[in-house]
């Protein structure tokens, strides 16, 4: 078993001292202690908000800020950060950087956003990432996706085909669009047999207000908690044993024929 929490707040775009602060005293009115081990999602960009043409400015050089201050947090607690993006510098580039943190402080893994969005000018600004974001929480394979990842299908299907029994995702997935955020979400899951934990922004930021409905959907696409529209924290327990035993039992997996989907490809 693993417990999950969703820290749905607000972002003060390009203000990340304030967003520090936030989300240290979210911990203070949220967390409470369990004997499992607990992997807390952020939304996306959580440290500045979408001020991507400020990123000279704002980008934390290898998310080396974000990481300190996630890892201060996570010793504190002895809880992981799994997902949960930033605004970071990676070289020459400016990129949309999900983190895994640890109940050490280490960092274990991060992801690229591998897919950016032209409505909110991520491909004129960021450089898209092009490796998976995989990892192990308790011996349980896991991975981050980043909001407009979950609109490409084979990416995650990929992540299911590598072992991955939870998706984390973070987002700023607008109002506007929120039932498509939550059709997606259940789909994925339900063809991945996977738990999907996913961790939305409110709020308002340049006159786009975003939806919020964070959520924990199971293997069999039953929603085990869906968030409203303000801030608010949940924690949840999921048993990623559950995901094997479903993918046993109708054997998707076994009954793919990649030679197949190849050959349509081909004739596009």
């Amino acid at each position: 078993m693993l417990r999950v929490g969703l820290a749905q707040i607000d972002v003060a775009i390009g203000r990340r001292e304030e967003n520090y602060r936030k989300v240290a005293e979210w911990m203070e009115r949220y967390y409470t202690p369990s004997p499992l081990t607990t992997a807390i999602v952020l939304p996306e960009i959580w440290d500045v908000g979408y001020a991507l043409e400020e990123g000279e400015r704002l980008a934390d050089p290898y998310g080396t800020g974000a990481k300190r201050f996630l890892g201060d947090l996570a010793v504190k607690y002895g809880v992981w950060f799994a997902g949960g993006s930033v605004l970071a510098k990676n070289g020459a580039h400016n990129v949309n950087r999900a983190q895994v943190i640890n109940s050490s402080g280490a960092l274990v893994a991060e992801y690229d956003k591998a897919h950016l969005i032209p409505l909110m000018n991520e491909d004129r600004y960021l450089q898209s990432g092009d490796a998976p974001g995989l990892f192990e929480i308790d011996g349980v394979r896991a991975g981050c996706a980043i909001c407009y990842d979950i609109r490409f299908c084979e990416w995650l299907r990929a992540y299911a085909l590598a072992g991955a029994k939870v998706l984390f995702v973070s987002a700023e997935w607008p109002r506007i669009r929120i039932e498509h955020w939550k059709a997606l979400l259940k789909a994925r899951a339900i063809e991945n047999m996977m738990y999907v934990v996913a961790c939305n922004r409110v709020g308002t930021s340049k006159e786009t207000l975003f939806g919020g409905a964070s959520t924990v959907i199971d293997p069999w696409g039953e929603t085990l908690y869906e968030g409203g529209a303000g801030e608010e924290g949940v924690f949840a327990e999921i048993d990623p044993e559950k995901v094997q035993s479903i993918r046993d039992h109708l054997q998707v997996f076994r009954m793919r024929r990649p030679e197949l989907y190849g050959r349509l490809v081909e004739r596009e």
